[in-house]
C-alpha cells in the first residue's frame, strides 16, 4: 500500500491531466486499507472466516491498484518521454490482461483449481459473446481502429452527408462533433463495415482540403481568360485560411448551351469554416469577373425571330467581306493588288483560331496556306541541330506561310500561339484565280518575299554568310507553282 500512495502521490505531481484516473485508484486504494483495518478488527473478535475474506478483498485490491498505477506511469509518463505514443486502447488492453492475470494467479495461490473455472467461464463466455454479438462488435472495432490508425481524434471526417471532428474514440462508440456543435455517436461496428472519408493528408501536419467553387460564364468570353481571372482572384487577395500551396487552379469543366461550366480549386487549410471561405472565395471571384466584363451567365431559352432574307443575308455578309478586306488592306503582302481582287481574296479566308501553347505551323510541314493574324500573338522558332531558338514574335496584322502559299516549300519555322489568337487561313485556290487574272503582280509579291527571306536568313545565319539570288528563285518558283508563263 506505501508502494501505490507513493505512485499515486507523484503521478498527481506529474500528470496533471490525467488526475481522474489516479484520484480513482486512489480511492480503491483506500478501499484496500479500510478492507485491512476491518480484517484486523474482524479478527480480534472472533470471526476468523469473514477477517480472512476482507485480507484476501485487500490483497487483490491492492494488486489491481498497483498495476493501474503502474500502467499510467508506463503508457502516460515513461513511453512518451522517449517519443513512443500508442493509441489509449492499448493501454487499456494491457492493463486489463494484467488485471486478469493477477486474479488468476491470486486464486491459484488461494488454491482453486483453475482447469474447472477455465471450463465453466468458457460455457459463460460463449453465451456471453452470442448474445452480446452487437455490442462485442463495436468494442473490437474501436480496437483496430485505434491500432491501425485509420481514424484518430481530431480528424476531419465525412460520412455521407455528416461533416466534423472526431472529439473521442470510446470502446463502443466514435463521438464526432459536427460545425453545428453537435455530437453525433457513430457505433464503430459500423465504421469498420462502410466507408469515410478523413479530410487531409496524413503526411501532412495541418489538413488541407481542395474545395470546388462552380461559376457559369458565356463562351464568348475566351476560356483561357476566364481561367486566369479565376485563379488571379485568389491569388492576389489576401484571404484567411485559403493556401497558396499547392497553387489554386481554373479549369472548364463543360460545354453546355453556349455557357462554359468553370470549376476554381483551392485548398482550405483550416476544415472549420468551410463555407464561410467558400462565400469568401465567391465574392472575390464575382468582383474579378464583374471588372473584366465577365458576368455569370444566366441559364435562358431565347427565341430569335429573324428577317431572313436576300436582303439581310447579304448586309451581314458585306460586314463580314468588310472586316476581312480591311484586315488584308493592312498586310504589304496583299498592298500590289485593287480592292476588287482583295475582295475576291476575301472571299476565300476561312476563320481559324488557335488557344495559348498551339501549334500553328510545323517546321518541314508541307501546307499551301498562309495565316494572317488579326488578333493576339505567336512566336517564330526555328529548330535546328536538336536545339530550337526563338527568331521573331508576330502580332496583329502579321501572315505567316507565305512561302507554302506561293511556292508550295515546305514551312521554314515552327510557330506557336504565344497567347489567344484569332487569325485568318488563305489557301492556294483563294489566291490562284487573282494570280492567273493578273501574272504582273507575281514579280511584286516575289520582291516582297525575298525581303522577308533575307530577314529571316539575318536572324537565322552568321554575318557573312552566302546567300542566294532570292527574288529571281522565289519569282521562278511561283510561276512554276501556279503554271503560270514566263
Amino acid at each position: 500500500m506505501a508502494v501505490a500512495l507513493a505512485m499515486g502521490l507523484a503521478l498527481l505531481a506529474l500528470r496533471p491531466a490525467d488526475r481522474a484516473s489516479t484520484r480513482n485508484a486512489l480511492l480503491l486504494l483506500v478501499l484496500c486499507a479500510a478492507a485491512g483495518a476491518a480484517d484486523t478488527a474482524v479478527g480480534s473478535m472472533g470471526s476468523r472466516t469473514f477477517a480472512g475474506v476482507l485480507a484476501d478483498a485487500s490483497t487483490v485490491l491492492v494488486g489491481i491498484v498497483l498495476i493501474r498505477l503502474a500502467g499510467i506511469i508506463v503508457f502516460r509518463v515513461l513511453l512518451p518521454a522517449v517519443r513512443v505514443v500508442l493509441a489509449r486502447i492499448v493501454e487499456d488492453l494491457v492493463t486489463t490482461a494484467l488485471m486478469l492475470g493477477w486474479g488468476l494467479v491470486w486464486l491459484r495461490v488461494a488454491g482453486v483449481e483453475l482447469g474447472s473455472l477455465v471450463t465453466t467461464s468458457a460455457v459463460i463466455t460463449g453465451v456471453v459473446a452470442f448474445s452480446m454479438q452487437e455490442t462485442l462488435g463495436n468494442i473490437l472495432g474501436g480496437v483496430v481502429l485505434q491500432l491501425d490508425q485509420s481514424i484518430r481524434v481530431g480528424d476531419w471526417v465525412k460520412i455521407d452527408d455528416l461533416g466534423g471532428q472526431v472529439v473521442e474514440i470510446r470502446w463502443r462508440h466514435t463521438a464526432i462533433e459536427t460545425r453545428n456543435r453537435e455530437t453525433v455517436i457513430v457505433p464503430n461496428g459500423w465504421l469498420m463495415k462502410n466507408r469515410f472519408l478523413v479530410i487531409g493528408s496524413r503526411s501532412d501536419p495541418k489538413p488541407s482540403w481542395r474545395r470546388w467553387l462552380w461559376f457559369d460564364v458565356d463562351l464568348a468570353h475566351p476560356p483561357v481568360k476566364v481561367c486566369e481571372v479565376l485563379v488571379r482572384a485568389v491569388t492576389d487577395a489576401e484571404i484567411p485560411n485559403v493556401g497558396l500551396e499547392p497553387a489554386p487552379t481554373g479549369v472548364l469543366m463543360r460545354v453546355e448551351n453556349g455557357i462554359g461550366r468553370y470549376a476554381l480549386r483551392y485548398f482550405l487549410t483550416d476544415p472549420r469554416p468551410d463555407d464561410a471561405t467558400d462565400s469568401v472565395v465567391r465574392a472575390h471571384v464575382l468582383a474579378a469577373l464583374t471588372r473584366h466584363g465577365m458576368p455569370i451567365a444566366v441559364p435562358r431559352e431565347e427565341r430569335l425571330l429573324v428577317k431572313d432574307n436576300e436582303a439581310h443575308r447579304a448586309a451581314e455578309h458585306a460586314k463580314e467581306m468588310a472586316r476581312r478586306q480591311a484586315a488584308l488592306a493592312r498586310v504589304d503582302l496583299f498592298a500590289p493588288l485593287s480592292e476588287a481582287e482583295r475582295g475576291e481574296i476575301a472571299e476565300h479566308l476561312v476563320y481559324a483560331p488557335f488557344v495559348k501553347g498551339d501549334t500553328i505551323t510545323r517546321q518541314g510541314a508541307v501546307a499551301h496556306w498562309l495565316y494572317l493574324i488579326v488578333r493576339g500573338e505567336a512566336d517564330v522558332w526555328l529548330d535546328a541541330g536538336g536545339e530550337r531558338s526563338h527568331v521573331a514574335t508576330l502580332i496583329q496584322g502579321n501572315v505567316f506561310g507565305e512561302m507554302g502559299l506561293m511556292t508550295g516549300e515546305p514551312r521554314r519555322a515552327t510557330i506557336s500561339a504565344r497567347s489567344d489568337v484569332e487569325c485568318y487561313r488563305l489557301d492556294k485556290a483563294g489566291f490562284e484565280k487573282v494570280l492567273r487574272s493578273r501574272p504582273d503582280i507575281a514579280g511584286e509579291i516575289s520582291r516582297i518575299l525575298a525581303s522577308r527571306q533575307s530577314e529571316l536568313t539575318d536572324r537565322r545565319d552568321a554575318p557573312g554568310a552566302p546567300r542566294r539570288n532570292g527574288r529571281e528563285d522565289i519569282l521562278a518558283r511561283i510561276r512554276s507553282f501556279f503554271g503560270l508563263e514566263g
